[in-house]
């Protein structure tokens, strides 16, 4: 997979937690996870790449404080437009 997307949690129709895949190649899995910033954590493939975000948050992220963090993994940034509705922009 090439891009970014989203996979977003419901319950009683709200969201309860959101995933950012990042671009990964078929069949990675998650081989440990790290604490990026509050309410985000960093999926690591076992060779090391980001593979994704979880957002345990949905409604308080921003995209300034997602930005960040894909800066820190040297990934492009998100424009507001890319990001759910259900997402805080």
């Amino acid at each position: 997979m090439k891009g970014c997307y989203f996979e977003i949690t419901y319950r009683d129709g709200r969201p309860l937690a959101a995933y950012l895949y990042l671009p990964r190649q078929a069949g990675d899995t998650s081989a440990r996870t790290v604490r990026a910033a509050h309410g985000l954590l960093v999926d690591w493939s076992a060779d090391g790449r980001p593979i994704g975000i979880e957002i345990l948050s949905p409604a308080r992220l921003t995209l300034e404080q997602l930005n960040d963090v894909l800066a820190g993994l040297s990934l492009q940034p998100l424009a507001a437009r890319d990001l759910p509705p259900t997402v805080a922009a």
